[in-house]
């Protein structure tokens, strides 16, 4: 795979449309540190952008046709302004969503040629659907002077990404490929909207993904029922508790009283969802403090009860958490994202990575038959024009 940057992003603009691009520019792939499930029930998340990115050229044309290149589809695709509308399976969905919400918005836009090409891991649950939404929605911004401002790009792609692609996704996502900063993490409170910054120092240490590459065909179906059981678990304890709007406002207390004897299954699913939200906020005192130990135990404890309590792992993420807790030098694991597959997130020291790899590659290959992908990320910068 060549190294994208900005001049190999340009040279592809002009030997496609022999013409230099107006903008360029790149917004990242994500990684959630903890918080997993937590966004549909107005709880807490704690990404940050990666080093991987999704990058776009754009420059402009003198009728209101969009002209698009997907350097990895090889594909060229035209359409007229008036007329955008979602395709059947198409990658230049990401696009188009964009385009129309921008102009749904009361924006002006003429016709553009676009190329755009990147190296976020597909698949890997990394978001390189939100880092490509993101970076067209720069891009747009700034080659027609739309003055977006950073919320108002992150819900054109967000909305985007529903009504385009199909994927009722939370904020999260986009949120982190515009919002974040390097060597940072973001607290997002997903009800408010309201965010901080930590300090994401790593030092000798290093964030590695080991990508299953793997994708059960559970994942959607458990999705809907653990949204559920969270509804239902709160229109139990809100009958008597009427400012409970979500298991964000549920309290231990609240949940032995209420589920423990008759809804054991909801119990076990809700008390998860409060658990993780208490552990985003121990993690951020962590790394206030540059503790990552402490953060590396809390990691372990979210694994534990995304596998055991809400049961949305599977066998070959088990299989990885529990192979590197022999190794004193990886200080915490779990699997990151929605489940059933994906990678597992490893905070680990930096010069034991290729004996990691060397000792688990082979081990996850015999038993599983699949390909084991390490990815190594490091915290990044948000969505910008290069």
């Amino acid at each position: 795979m060549a190294t994208i940057s900005k001049q190999y992003i340009t040279e592809k603009f002009e030997e496609v449309f022999g013409q230099a691009p107006d903008v360029v520019s790149k917004s990242p792939g994500r990684i959630n540190i903890i918080g997993e499930h937590t966004d549909y029930n107005d709880g807490f998340v704690l990404p940050a952008a990666i080093d991987k990115y999704s990058y776009v050229a754009v420059g402009h044309r003198n009728d209101d046709e969009i002209h698009l290149f997907s350097q990895l589809f090889n594909e060229n695709l035209s359409f007229n302004l008036s007329e955008i509308k979602a395709l059947e399976n198409s990658w230049a969905n990401y696009i188009l969503g964009v385009v129309y919400h921008i102009q749904k918005n009361g924006h002006q836009l003429k016709g553009f040629n676009m190329v755009i090409d990147g190296d976020v891991p597909l698949g890997a649950g990394v978001s390189s659907s939100a880092s490509l939404e993101s970076a067209v929605a720069v891009a747009l911004d700034r080659i027609f002077d739309l003055g977006l401002s950073k919320w108002d790009m992150t819900k054109i792609a967000q909305t985007a990404e529903h009504t385009f692609a199909g994927v009722k996704c939370g904020i999260m996502d986009q949120f982190a490929s515009v919002f974040s900063k390097e060597d940072k993490v973001a607290k997002l409170d997903c009800r408010s909207l309201e965010f901080e910054y930590f300090p994401l120092e790593l030092g000798e240490y290093t964030l590695l993904l080991l990508n299953t590459n793997v994708k059960h065909s559970l994942a959607s179906s458990a999705y809907n029922d653990r949204r559920e059981a969270c509804e239902k678990a709160v229109e139990i304890i809100s009958k008597d508790f009427h400012d409970v709007k979500s298991l964000r406002d549920v309290n231990s207390q609240m949940l032995r009283e209420y589920l423990y004897s008759d809804y054991p299954e909801l119990y076990v699913k809700a008390s998860y969802v409060h658990d993780e939200n208490k552990r985003v906020e121990e993690v951020c005192k962590a790394l206030e403090k540059g503790d990552l130990e402490t953060v590396g135990l809390f990691l372990y404890a979210s694994h534990e009860g995304l596998s055991e309590y809400y049961e949305v792992s599977c066998d070959e993420l088990d299989f990885l958490v529990d192979e590197v807790r022999q190794y004193p030098e990886v200080l915490g694991a779990r699997m990151m994202g929605g489940g059933f597959g994906g990678c597992t997130l490893n905070l680990l020291k930096k010069s034991f990575v290729p004996e990691l790899i060397a000792k688990l590659k082979p081990a996850y290959e015999a038993k599983f038959n699949l390909e084991l992908t390490p990815i190594e990320v490091v915290p990044s910068e948000g969505g910008h024009v290069l």
